[in-house]
């Protein structure tokens, strides 16, 4: 396939996985805590083993080992920083009776969080099929936690099931804007930026927003289980990378 065609699917792909969202609707709330604290977990393991198993290294070999490089990852943490700052972002991976936010706060946000990681996607296509898929799938394990939440939420915060499922869905289709933009600047800005860009933004939501929802846990058994499920996430990217080497 060519590489609009892999955006294009990758991206149509990304906008339907919003649709996991109405799985809330059938389970109890002690239910589905029990299966997204595990998610969230395997989901960090993979958001900081695909940027710094996959996207760093491919950004150094496309960019130099040089403080651009490292620049553009901590412009990445910064920007999402900000953006959890002033939109009061948060991917709610908490009990639903735990957080009940402005339900079109987390649109919004949300679909900032969308733009720019299609971008990352758009841009890890460009420059190499294989990096595409993989920060494809990094960053589709990490949407399905945060689907879950945010469409739990925008229910219990009042909105209506088609609602939040068509808002939700609406949200998330900026992620195919954003992989069209990239692949559409491609021959104008060297989109390679946007690689280390979105590490940062990877690594800064594993490591401030995730992994300290797992330390809140007070179960024993629940703490084994959500480190070998970080582990486990890690783990694959980097063997994924051994792979693909």
């Amino acid at each position: 396939m060519s590489t609009l065609t892999w955006i294009l699917v990758s991206g149509t792909l990304m906008s339907a996985l919003a649709l996991v969202g109405s799985v809330t609707l059938l389970l109890p709330t002690r239910v589905f805590v029990r299966l997204v604290f595990p998610l969230v977990a395997l989901a960090a393991g993979s958001l900081l083993g695909g940027a710094l198993f996959h996207m760093l290294p491919e950004s150094v070999e496309a960019l130099g080992n040089d403080l651009t490089v490292y620049g553009w990852l901590a412009l990445g943490i910064v920007a999402f920083l900000v953006l959890e700052q002033y939109l009061h972002w948060h991917h709610c991976h908490r009990p639903l009776d735990a957080h009940r936010p402005v339900g079109y706060l987390i649109l919004v946000a949300d679909g900032l969080h969308n733009l720019i990681g299609g971008l990352a996607v758009g841009s890890a296509f460009v420059l190499d099929t294989r990096l595409g898929l993989v920060t494809w799938l990094v960053a589709a394990a990490h949407e399905v936690p945060q689907e879950l939440g945010d469409f739990g939420i925008l229910v219990h915060s009042g909105w209506s099931r088609p609602s939040a499922l068509v808002y939700n869905v609406a949200s998330a289709l900026t992620f195919l804007i954003g992989g069209v933009t990239a692949y559409a600047l491609a021959g104008s800005v060297n989109v390679a930026v946007v690689v280390p860009f979105a590490a940062g933004n990877f690594i800064y939501i594993a490591a401030t927003d995730l992994l300290p929802r797992l330390t809140t846990q007070e179960s024993p058994g629940d703490k084994v289980a959500h480190t070998a499920s970080f582990v486990v996430g890690l783990g694959l990217l980097y063997v994924l990378a051994l792979a693909v080497a």
